[in-house]
């Protein structure tokens, strides 16, 4: 086999593809060849093919590779904090309480509204480093803080500077269903007009959303309403997916997988049937242990359900202001691992491969001949030590598409 054009080859490794069942067993002493920014071959040192003429060739000290971290679940563009929140919740309150009572997202709401697109972008980018430096190459930013048309459109432009600024992909998910605003309050199915007949369309125009997601909870929106903004994204070619069954079982994720959702998320509260429901339409279940950790929960999501009915399984952040302020995405892992008690290799997956579904993407989450040259090393020998070290700087190179961006 002869490949002449190699832009960069990456040698002295230790290769953990994820690629098929036996992808999370390293691979001792190999090598990656990107081309144009994809891979171009992979396997070990002895078998490097003839001819192969790199423009830059790089040693990587017998660091482990494995495909950069997705994280599919963040709300990483906001204004201000809610650190006083935090403190709350410490002396007895509710999340529920503390949004009923004006606090939770809509405190959110007012400190981003007041913020300008610049201010978005300058905290987002400190906060996306973050991510960066521990593996990341492909984030997912949500609205959702605006609850109005000007202020949705700023953070899904700000959510796409960010992408620009660090050079890495940003999907943007429109969450204008998330809360209902001050303005609107007593009048949700209003609010919902405005997000399926003005908010929506703006969105879709300007082409600043991947996705569509919604809040389906007794303190956001019903199955009816969720249901009205899942229509409306899919009439104007957006793929949906959902905050389902954080709180309560109000049938969310099998509403998720009616609509052929990319993902339910959170799922805590998931029954039996509902994920049977996204078996049957290859919707991905987003664990968040972030939250799940913030708010002390003690409801564990499905997971044996979901290893019985075959649903992937994603690990996210959920980074935000007030439930998850969570800017480690290996962090998530540990927490999934120790919390929900999955395996280091499902966790690793889920924050990769899986991930990346959960995204609609099919091009990165693993390391095979073709896809995308997105790509993270890591100072430790096994895999599972990324889920087992809390804590701590592992990682000692991201590259997006083939380029170094940490």
């Amino acid at each position: 086999m002869n490949l002449p054009d190699c832009d960069l080859l990456l040698e002295d490794l230790a290769l953990c593809t994820l690629d098929g069942t036996d992808g999370y067993t390293p691979v001792a002493d190999a090598a990656i060849a990107i081309h144009d920014g994809h891979i171009a071959w992979l396997g070990p040192r002895s078998q490097l093919p003839r001819g192969l003429a790199p423009q830059r060739r790089e040693s990587l000290d017998g660091a482990l590779l494995t495909p950069a971290l997705v994280d599919c679940h963040t709300h990483l563009v906001f204004g201000g904090e809610r650190a006083g929140e935090f403190e709350q919740r410490l002396g007895g309150a509710s999340y529920e309480a503390i949004a009923r009572a004006g606090g939770g997202i809509v405190s959110s709401v007012r400190a981003t509204r007041a913020a300008s697109e610049d201010a978005l972008v300058e905290s987002a980018l400190d906060r996306a480093r973050d991510l960066v430096a521990d593996g990341v190459a492909t984030l997912e930013v949500k609205s959702g803080y605006g609850l109005d048309t000007g202020t949705e459109l700023k953070m899904l432009r700000a959510a796409r500077r960010v992408g620009a600024a660090l050079g890495i992909e940003v999907r943007t998910t429109f969450l204008g269903a998330h809360a209902l605003p001050p303005e609107f309050a007593g009048r949700s199915d209003d609010y919902i007009d405005e997000v399926c007949n003005r908010m929506l369309p703006a969105v879709a125009a300007e082409g600043l959303a991947d996705a569509v997601d919604a809040y389906c909870e007794g303190i956001g929106f019903s199955p009816e309403q969720t249901g009205r903004v899942f229509r409306a994204a899919q009439a104007l070619g957006l793929p949906v997916k959902l905050h389902a069954d954080q709180l309560s079982d109000l049938g969310g994720a099998a509403l998720a997988a009616a609509h052929g959702a990319l993902s339910a998320d959170h799922v805590e509260f998931t029954s039996e049937a509902g994920v049977a429901a996204m078996a049957r339409h290859g919707t991905v279940a987003v664990l968040l242990p972030g939250a799940f950790f913030c708010l002390r929960e003690t409801r564990l999501p499905p997971v044996e359900a979901f290893r019985r009915h075959g649903v992937p399984m994603a690990v996210a952040t959920d980074l935000n202001p007030g439930t998850s302020p969570l800017r480690s995405q290996r962090l998530a892992l540990a927490m999934a691992c120790v919390q929900f008690r999955l395996t280091p290799e499902e966790a690793l997956r889920g924050a990769s491969q899986v991930a990346a579904q959960a995204l609609g993407l099919l091009d990165r989450g693993r390391l095979a001949v073709g896809l995308r040259a997105d790509l993270a090393a890591w100072s430790v020998e096994r895999p599972a030590e990324l889920a087992y070290w809390v804590g701590g700087r592992l990682c000692r190179g991201v590259w997006s598409a083939g380029r170094r961006v940490a």
